[in-house]
């Protein structure tokens, strides 16, 4: 080795990892103390060795997430960074999450209309009911019991099959699969086969649904897009599939965090409830690390980045500067907390975010409302949170009342 190459092999070796654990569920993860003393923009070392700059300021990961011109989202690319083994599975599928203009504007404006304000504010009684059948089962079979299979996944899962037009009957087989592709400890293998089955699953329930129509976001799409030929019936399930395992993990992580944020610290429960959702929202920031790559070359907070190179958006940390978000690390539901990025930002923020925000205060609020008494049944310390590279979550939140 030449000693050019070997200088670089060790400074690539000094590079902290990303991403790391965090150290309990109300923290950020604990590697960004250490990138964020660096400044706004530094490097760090993915699992697979490749060096990618991680954005821990606010106002520069804003500028990344608001440039799609700039910074790419195209996971097809193989600039694209994959932050853990399982995302390299995703690097072929075909939905706007993983595209740029003008595919990712066209796939999108065919679904946004079934997400916004109104809409979901016209599912509110069907939400609440959902909510309180599943409080009622608790009651019946309590009192003990693990809040994650038992609540706080069935919500958004039940809520998004009724949207989509899932039948909820299957819920065992997609929900098993949706673990596996959002899961940080996948491996390769495991999330290729689970994106495989989730998509299979929804192309032979496309086609009954074109003998067999109902009244869904899935039978519209049919109708407008696929018997018009706009749409193959592949594309068609790589947007399904997308809307299916986005529309139940991230809410259920944030349910039962949530849960355990309210259980902790009682005294938030008479927040408003908006104002507790979105301080919620910043504090946990369930969905962290999303990649871009530049398509040219461009500078951020006075350092250059080439082109090709990989950029990691850190969320958790955006979401705690301190110059925009004063004492970031309290939980303050009176702060002026809607400027967080927990849904992104740009043309990629999240589509269901007023989806998200309805069912996390409908579940809290129900759940407390109705279980005002409702505890952990082990220690804190013994909660266990999922593996860094997926999500943010408990492994299970196990409740007695």
């Amino acid at each position: 080795m030449s000693a050019d190459r070997a200088d670089t092999a060790g400074v690539v070796a000094g590079l902290p990892e990303f991403p790391t654990a965090r150290a309990c569920p109300f923290s950020e993860p604990g590697g960004y103390a250490e990138l964020r003393r660096e400044g706004p923009l530094t490097r760090a070392r993915l699992y697979d060795g490749r060096v990618v700059w991680v954005v821990t300021g606010y106002d520069e990961g804003r500028a990344v997430l608001g440039d799609h011109q700039v910074f790419s989202s195209k996971r097809a690319d193989p600039r694209f960074p994959a932050t853990a083994p399982r995302f390299e599975s995703a690097r072929k599928i075909k939905n706007f999450l993983g595209l740029d203009p003008p595919e990712h504007t066209r796939q999108r404006r065919m679904v946004i209309a079934r997400f916004t304000h109104r809409r979901v504010s016209d599912l509110r009684p069907e939400i609440v009911s959902i909510v309180d059948d599943l409080v009622d089962r608790l009651l019946a079979d309590g009192p003990v019991a693990d809040l994650l299979p038992r609540y706080a996944l069935p919500v958004p899962s039940r809520v998004i099959c009724l949207l989509l037009g899932v039948p909820y009957a299957d819920h065992d087989h997609f929900e098993r699969q949706s673990r596996l592709i959002v899961d940080g400890d996948s491996t390769l293998e495991q999330s290729g086969a689970a994106f495989r089955a989730i998509r299979e699953y929804l192309e032979d329930l496309i086609r009954l649904r074109r003998r067999q129509p109902l009244d869904t976001l899935l039978d519209a799409l049919i109708a407008d897009y696929l018997d018009e030929g706009a749409l193959p019936v592949d594309e068609l399930a790589e947007i399904a599939l997308l809307l299916l395992v986005a529309g139940h993990e991230t809410t259920a992580n944030a349910i039962t965090l949530g849960v355990l944020t309210l259980i902790a610290r009682p005294e938030l429960r008479a927040a408003p409830p908006a104002d507790l959702i979105e301080e919620l929202l910043r504090v946990l920031s369930i969905a962290d690390g999303p990649g871009r790559f530049a398509t040219r070359d461009t500078e951020l907070a006075g350092v250059p980045i080439a082109e090709g190179d990989g950029v990691v958006l850190g969320l958790a940390a955006m979401n705690r500067d301190a110059s925009v978000f004063p004492d970031p690390g309290s939980i303050d539901p009176a702060r002026a907390s809607r400027r967080h990025l927990a849904f992104g930002f740009g043309i990629h923020q999240c589509l269901g975010q007023h989806l998200a925000r309805t069912e996390l205060e409908i579940s809290l609020g129900r759940l407390f409302a109705r279980i005002p008494d409702l505890r952990l049944a082990v220690a804190e310390d013994e909660l266990r949170l999922k593996h860094p590279a997926g999500l943010h979550g408990l492994a299970a939140l196990p409740v007695t009342w």
